[in-house]
C-alpha cells in the first residue's frame, strides 16, 4: 500500500519535471528572468491538469462580439460583463460581416453578401450562429468616425462538472440536515465563545483557536483578489451567487468538520491527526466499504498535498508579492521581476512558524485573523458609508445582474459559474481541508465542532467577500466588463483592482491593504502547511524526517509562487484545491446519515441540559 501511495505521488511530480529542461534551454536563446523560467515550467502542467479537473459539460452555444487588439488578443467589449478570447486573425472562406448601428446600443448583423440573413441584438448580448461553429469572422463597425475591427468567435457555453458536484452536494446536505446552517447558527456562536469549553477534553486547541486556524486557511487573497476578478468578469451579479454558495456551503462544512473530530486519531504524545483521510478510511470501513475508503483517502491526501502547495501557498504569496510591488513603485520597485526575493523572505518566516506544529500555528492565527478581519471590515464600512447613497443602487445591480441574461459573460449561467467558483475557492466548503484543523479542537462532542465550523463560510463569503464586492461596485473602479479588464484587471490584477477601489475613498488604504494581504497570505500559508503535512504523514508515516521533507518542499514553492504570473498561479491553485472535493464529497454522502443521527442526539442533550455550560 505504501508503495502504491508513493507511486501515485511520484507520478504527479513527474508531470512537473519534464517541463524544467525546455525552460532552461530557452534561457540560452535569450536572457530571461527566473520568473519567466518558473512560469514556463508550471504553465503546461496547469493546463493539463485543468483539462481533467475542470471537465466541462456543454450547455449551449454562443458567439461574442469582441474588439480586435494589436497583440492578437480579442477582448469582449460590452457594458456589464467581460470575457477574453484568443482567436485567429483571419477570415475563413472570405465570409465578412458588417455591423451597422440601428440604435444607441443595437446593431444589425449582415451575413456576408446575403443581406437577407440578419439578427438584431444588444451590444454584448449573445448571438446564436450554429452554422459557423468553430470559425472566427471579421466584423467591421462603420458607425463611428473611424471604422473599428471586430471578431465573432462562436463558443460553447460549458459548466465545469466540479461546480455541479459541489453545488449539488451543498444543497443535499442543507436539506438532509434540515437546514442546520440556520438552526445551528446561534448555538455555534455560544460554542465559539467558550460557553461549552471543557479544558479536560482531548485535543490540542480551543474551539475558537480551531475556528481561527481554519479561517486563516480560507480568509486569504481569494476574498480580495478572487472577488475582484469575478466581478470584473461577471459583473455585480456574481456577488449574489457567491452569497448563495456561502450559505449552502455552511452545511457541507458542518458535515465534514464533524466527521473530522469523530474519526480523528489521538497520538501517543497527545497530538491529533484528523481530516478526510481518516474519516474516509475508517468511516467507510465501519460500513463495510474499506477498500473504497482506502482509495478515496489516498486520492484525497495526494490532492491535499497539491492543494496546500497550490491554492494554500502559491496563490497567497503571488498576490501578496503583487501588492507589495504596486505600493513600492511598480516597475521601479526593487521586487519588480524579482518577486522570488520576497518569496524567499516569506519562506523563512513561514518555516520558523510551522516548525512548532498546530499549537504554534493556532497561537499566530488567533491573533492575526481577528485583527485583520476587523481592519478590513472597518475599511470597507468607511468606503460604503462614504458612498451610502450608492448602496441601494449597488444591491440593485447585484440582484439584476444575477438573473439578467444580457450583457454578461455567458449570461446567467456564466455569472453563476463565476460566483460559485470564487466562493468555493474562498470558503472551501466541500473541499474537506478545514476538517483537518477542526479535528484538533478540545472536545468530546464532534457535533459541537461541526456547528462551530459552519460559521466559516458565513464569515468568509457572506460577510467579507460581499463587503469587498460592494466596495468595488459602488466605487465602479474601471467600470465593469471589458473596461474593467482592459483598463484595470488586465494591468492591475485582482489584488490591485481591490486596492485601487478602496484607494478612491481612503488614499492611504493601499498601504494598509498591503500589510493585511501579507498577513492574510501568511496565516493562510501556515494553516495550509498543516493541512498538507497531515496528508503527507498519512501517506508516508509520522517521522521527523518525513515532517522536515514536506516542510522544505512547502517553503520551496513559496518562492516559486512569488514568481509566477497571475493567470498561471490562480489556475494552478484552482486545480489543486478543487481536486480534493471529489473523494471528499463522495465520502460525505455515505457518512451523512450517521451525522444526522448524531446531530439529533446532540441537540436534544443541549436542550435538556445534559451537555452543560462552563461559562
Amino acid at each position: 500500500m505504501k508503495n502504491f501511495k508513493a507511486l501515485l505521488l511520484l507520478l504527479g511530480l513527474a508531470l512537473v519535471a519534464p517541463q524544467i529542461a525546455p525552460a532552461q534551454d530557452a534561457a540560452s536563446e535569450q536572457e530571461r528572468t527566473l520568473d519567466d523560467i518558473i512560469n514556463d515550467a508550471m504553465t503546461p502542467v496547469t493546463e493539463a491538469l485543468s483539462e481533467v479537473i475542470f471537465y466541462s459539460i456543454p450547455t449551449g452555444q454562443k458567439a461574442q462580439i469582441t474588439e480586435k487588439q494589436d497583440n492578437g488578443e480579442f477582448w469582449i467589449m460590452n457594458e456589464m460583463g467581460l470575457a477574453v478570447t484568443m482567436s485567429e486573425d483571419h477570415v475563413p472562406y472570405d465570409e465578412v460581416f458588417t455591423i451597422q448601428p440601428t440604435g444607441e446600443k443595437s446593431f444589425d448583423v449582415l451575413y456576408g453578401l446575403d443581406n437577407n440573413k440578419s439578427a438584431s441584438f444588444q451590444y454584448g448580448q449573445e448571438v446564436s450562429l450554429p452554422e459557423y461553429e468553430g470559425f472566427t469572422f471579421s466584423v467591421t463597425s462603420t458607425g463611428s468616425d473611424m471604422a473599428e475591427a471586430y471578431q465573432f468567435t462562436p463558443q460553447k457555453k460549458q459548466i465545469p462538472f466540479v461546480l455541479i458536484w459541489l453545488i449539488v452536494g451543498a444543497l443535499f446536505f442543507t436539506v438532509f440536515m434540515k437546514f442546520v446552517n440556520i438552526r445551528g447558527f446561534k448555538h455555534a456562536l455560544d460554542v465559539v465563545r467558550g460557553k461549552y469549553d471543557d479544558p479536560d477534553h482531548e485535543g490540542e486547541v480551543s474551539h475558537f483557536q480551531a475556528l481561527t486556524a481554519a479561517l486563516s486557511g480560507t480568509v486569504g487573497v481569494g476574498n480580495i483578489a478572487g472577488v475582484a476578478l469575478a466581478i470584473s468578469m461577471g459583473g455585480p451579479g456574481a456577488t449574489f451567487w457567491m452569497i448563495l454558495a456561502g450559505l449552502i456551503g455552511m452545511s457541507s462544512k458542518f458535515v465534514e468538520c464533524t466527521l473530522g473530530v469523530k474519526y480523528r486519531k489521538v497520538n501517543e504524545d497527545g497530538s491529533v491527526s484528523g481530516g478526510p483521510m481518516y474519516y474516509l478510511k475508517n468511516g467507510l470501513k465501519n460500513q463495510g466499504k474499506g477498500g473504497l475508503g482506502k482509495v478515496l483517502a489516498v486520492l484525497f491526501a495526494i490532492a491535499c498535498i497539491g492543494g496546500s502547495i497550490g491554492g494554500g501557498n502559491m496563490v497567497q504569496i503571488n498576490q501578496a508579492t503583487q501588492q507589495l510591488i504596486d505600493v513600492t513603485g511598480g516597475e521601479t520597485s526593487m521586487f519588480f521581476e524579482r518577486g522570488w526575493v520576497f518569496g524567499l523572505i516569506m519562506a523563512v518566516v513561514v518555516g520558523l512558524i510551522i516548525i512548532g506544529g498546530i499549537k504554534s500555528i493556532a497561537r499566530v492565527t488567533d491573533k492575526i485573523v481577528p485583527g485583520m478581519v476587523a481592519i478590513y471590515i472597518v475599511a470597507a464600512l468607511i468606503v460604503i458609508i462614504a458612498n451610502i447613497d450608492q448602496l441601494g443602487w449597488a444591491f440593485g445591480q447585484i440582484f439584476s445582474g444575477a438573473f439578467s441574461p444580457e450583457a454578461v459573460f455567458g449570461g446567467v449561467v456564466g455569472v453563476l459559474i463565476l460566483g460559485f467558483q470564487r466562493a468555493a475557492f474562498s470558503n472551501e466548503a466541500g473541499i474537506g481541508s478545514a476538517s483537518i484543523a477542526h479535528s484538533a479542537a478540545k472536545t468530546d462532542e464532534p457535533i459541537s465542532e461541526g456547528i462551530v465550523a459552519l460559521l466559516e463560510p458565513f464569515i468568509d463569503t457572506v460577510v467579507i467577500c460581499t463587503m469587498t464586492a460592494i466596495v468595488i461596485i459602488i466605487t465602479n473602479f474601471g467600470g465593469y466588463g471589458a473596461e474593467a479588464t482592459f483598463n484595470s484587471a488586465a494591468t492591475l490584477g485582482g489584488i490591485s483592482l481591490t486596492s485601487s477601489a478602496f484607494g478612491q475613498v481612503i488614499s492611504w488604504f493601499p498601504i494598509v491593504l498591503s500589510i493585511a494581504v501579507i498577513l492574510f497570505a501568511l496565516s493562510t500559508m501556515i494553516s495550509w502547511s498543516y493541512y498538507g503535512l497531515k496528508a503527507w504523514t498519512f501517506l508516508f508515516g509520522e517521522s521527523k524526517g518525513s515532517n522536515i521533507a514536506y516542510k522544505a518542499i512547502f517553503c520551496l514553492f513559496i518562492v516559486v509562487g512569488s514568481a509566477m504570473s497571475l493567470g498561471s498561479v490562480f489556475a494552478f491553485g484552482d486545480v489543486m484545491i478543487f481536486a480534493m472535493c471529489f473523494p471528499n464529497v463522495l465520502g460525505l454522502y455515505f457518512l451523512a446519515p450517521e451525522i444526522k443521527n448524531d446531530l439529533q442526539s446532540y441537540l436534544s442533550r443541549v436542550k435538556s441540559g445534559e451537555i452543560k455550560k462552563y461559562k
